[in-house]
């Protein structure tokens, strides 16, 4: 993996109770897979740069068109974009791969992975019209985004880089090159979990781009990050947004789903997210435990999930894996953080990365990391 520094739980600092998948990311969840392309480049006058990229989240090997994924969403604050959520929220079903990028870029890359989908496939526009899930972040305190620099050939690179690759790169990589994190540099983040047999046995992965929060807000471990390092602050507050996609191998369906999308919220907040006015705190959840094709005879299909609505008395499957998202969440902004690098954009804008020396500080002073580093 690529970054400043080594993952939180690298450093000895624990996020939780439950243990970490093997590769502790979104893609512990089979199927799942991550790629990124990065732009970044200097102007020769040095007033303008670009800093942006494009993120791809393939939800299994297959063809997600074709084999759709039980899906849901939940908006903590709706100040940014989720092309595809109203086909998500009215059908319950992802149908195709999730692209994340810059803001202005969203229009670009829904257009150019429309006409991938229809390269790999004559059903597009045939059969059926397949609208990809696209969404993003504004990165125009460092990236210059009037400039447009993210094309359709980026879009596809990173389509055809995200399959199958299951080593996720963190920190200032492909949709979070410009995004900034409680007024420190941002970055992509990656967590998971691995519930006990006795919780399901299930596993919970989630992937972040993080470009939200106030320093003062700033908690990670229930170390309050944000009062101890108040300085390295940039010179405007870059209000924006963080997508959170949650994928699981926990037989779901769509209403269970929102359930598990409103934890990602959850876990922004454990972070120190107040759901801030301009920031779009969008989340995106889905199962890979059944795969719904587009045509079954009969047109019925037998569906496993977890049981809604258990006794009081008895052990409800859906606590362990609500805590499952929440910890990963709350682990992956961290990653996001401390993997990150100090970055100069266009006007010299500056966002620094999290002083990590000092931050472990924070943790050793209130006993939180678990062993030497």
């Amino acid at each position: 993996m690529s970054g400043y520094s080594r993952r939180i739980r690298e450093w000895g600092i624990d996020i939780g109770r439950f243990a970490p998948g093997p590769k502790n990311t979104i893609c512990d969840v089979s199927g799942v897979s991550v790629g990124h392309v990065t732009i970044s480049a200097d102007s020769s006058s040095g007033s303008e740069a670009i800093r942006t990229g494009v993120t791809v989240v393939w939800p299994h090997q297959g063809r997600p068109w074709r084999e759709r994924l039980y899906a849901a969403t939940s908006i903590v604050n709706g100040y940014g974009e989720l092309i595809g959520i109203n086909q998500i929220n009215e059908w319950g079903v992802l149908h195709s791969p999730i692209v994340l990028t810059s803001s202005l870029a969203i229009g670009t890359a829904y257009d150019a992975t429309a006409r991938w989908i229809a390269d790999q496939d004559d059903v597009q526009g045939r059969d059926d019209v397949i609208m990809p899930v696209v969404t993003e972040c504004d990165d125009s305190y460092l990236n210059d985004a009037r400039a447009f620099p993210v094309t359709s050939a980026h879009v596809e690179r990173a389509l055809e880089a995200a399959r199958g690759n299951l080593e996720v790169q963190e920190g200032c990589v492909g949709a979070a090159t410009g995004l900034q994190c409680f007024d420190f540099k941002g970055g992509i983040g990656t967590a998971s979990r691995t519930l006990p047999p006795e919780a399901g046995g299930y596993t919970v992965g989630v992937l972040v781009s993080t470009n939200f929060g106030a320093r003062p807000d700033l908690v990670l471990g229930g170390v309050p990050l944000g009062l101890e390092i108040t300085d390295l602050m940039p010179g405007a507050h870059p209000s924006g947004s963080c997508i959170v996609i949650v994928a699981t191998d926990a037989p779901m369906v769509p209403h269970q789903l929102r359930r598990l999308a409103a934890r990602g919220g959850m876990g922004l907040v454990r972070c120190g997210s107040v759901g801030a006015n301009g920031s779009g705190e969008l989340v995106l959840a889905f199962s890979t435990a059944t795969r719904i094709p587009r045509d079954v005879k009969g047109g019925e299909l037998t569906v496993r999930t977890v049981l809604d609505g258990a006794y009081w008395h008895e052990p409800s499957a859906f606590d362990p894996i609500f805590t499952a998202v929440i910890e990963s969440v709350e682990e992956a902004v961290g990653n996001a953080l401390f993997m990150a690098e100090t970055t100069t954009g266009r006007h010299g804008h500056v966002l620094h990365a999290i002083p990590v020396d000092r931050a472990l500080d924070a943790f050793k002073f209130r006993n939180r990391t678990t062993g030497d580093q």
